[in-house]
């Protein structure tokens, strides 16, 4: 059992930056591939980055490409995003999961574990 806490999502200006954190229990951390998705309401959760259980491979969504970067200290157990140059449409409550799954084949249907989400809100 992982259990998945997500922080540090508040309120931005637009061009401004976060950092979410998600610190995972359990002693298999390094097992897992991570990921963050998205969420506003009305619309699917949507893919926004992985990271593999070592951290040597990651993958993000065309749309962060370039402004968010996703990295993992598997010491600390936790998972951070950066999230810089934010954009008004990157309000969305943000997701931590897990996967028992390479990170190329990272998505919705692999997670095994999901946090309860920290809500993003970029001001225009």
């Amino acid at each position: 059992q992982v259990q998945l806490v997500e922080s540090g999502g508040g309120l931005v200006q637009a061009g401004g930056s976060l950092r979410l954190s998600c610190a995972a229990s359990g002693r298999t951390f390094s097992n897992y591939a991570m990921g963050w998705f998205r969420q506003v309401p009305g619309k699917e959760r949507e893919f926004v980055s992985v990271i593999s259980g070592g951290g040597g491979t990651t993958y993000y969504a065309d749309s962060v490409k370039g402004r968010f970067t996703i990295s993992r200290d598997n010491a600390k157990n936790t998972v951070y995003l950066q999230m810089n140059s934010l954009k008004p449409e990157d309000t969305a409550v943000y997701y931590c999961s897990a996967a028992l799954a390479p990170a190329r084949h990272f998505d919705l249907n692999r997670v095994s574990y999901w946090g309860k989400g920290t809500l993003v809100t970029v001001s225009s």
